[in-house]
């Protein structure tokens, strides 16, 4: 009999502990007012893309920042912004200190070796940028002997490292893009690299003394990036949500705010 009452107090004891674990489960995916709590992302960003990606008044701001948060509340879930160097976002990515990386960031082969892209969202494409009272430069051939400023990690820092003994030219890096922009304003480097909507809107914007010259050198789309292989669920509620906004004109409306057609 004492047998017997042993057992069914072991039995009672372990019907209270996981009923327990599971009130402490249920309250952990939900939040204080008892809604379920969203998933939260760590999505990475360089703010100094404009505009793309650039800051305000402490506040990130750009296409790419309206775009995530508005594909984030169209699927459900959170994001935390983590800003950084261009160069530093797919190392993170690989760190895994980062769950999402838009950074106006070209689909490449090579970046496809170590990350999942969504479904393009802008039709992008390098630009030859020089000096606004420069008559000489016009295309790959008039950059013998000159020195072409670029950004590092970037698309155009690659073209410029691929043609560079074709054209006879020397490369010259940098980490942020207003540097690269001085450089050729201040006529150390001849041109620089650049994609077409980042420097017509530097441009206009912020009146550099700069100018494209001649047609555009690539015609790059922009891709939202995951670890290759990993955050599959992630991508799939991006593309998603991509899809829903470009439906329902949000899309464009984005756009539009930053860039005059």
């Amino acid at each position: 009999m004492k047998k017997w009452s042993l057992l069914a107090l072991l039995l009672a004891m372990i019907f209270v502990i996981a009923a327990c674990g599971s009130d402490e489960a249920e309250e952990d995916a939900t939040s204080d007012d008892g809604s379920s709590k969203a998933e939260k992302y760590t999505v990475g960003i360089d703010t100094t893309y404009p505009p793309f990606e650039f800051e305000v008044d402490g506040e990130y701001t750009g296409i790419d920042i309206d775009l995530i948060t508005a594909i984030a509340e169209n699927q459900g879930f959170e994001i935390e912004f983590s800003p950084m160097d261009f160069g530093g976002i797919i190392p993170a990515l690989q760190a895994d200190q980062l769950d999402v990386a838009i950074a106006g960031m070209s689909i490449t082969d090579e970046r496809k070796a170590v990350v999942d892209f969504s479904d393009p969202y802008f039709d992008a494409g390098l630009s030859l940028v020089v000096a606004a009272d420069n008559e000489e430069i016009n295309s790959l051939e008039d950059l013998e002997g000159k020195t072409v400023a670029v950004k590092s990690g970037t698309t155009g820092a690659q073209f410029a490292r691929d043609n560079e003994a074709e054209y006879g030219y020397t490369v010259a890096q940098f980490e942020d893009s207003p540097s690269m922009f001085q450089e050729v304003s201040n006529g150390n480097a001849a041109v620089l690299l650049e994609d077409y909507p980042v420097i017509a809107y530097a441009i206009a914007e912020s009146g550099l003394d700069l100018k494209t010259a001649g047609e555009r050198l690539t015609g790059d789309q922009y891709g939202i990036a995951v670890l290759k292989g990993e955050n599959a669920e992630v991508l799939k509620q991006i593309n998603a949500g991509l899809q829903e906004l470009r439906d329902s004109g949000e899309y464009d409306k984005i756009l539009a705010k930053y860039i005059a057609e």
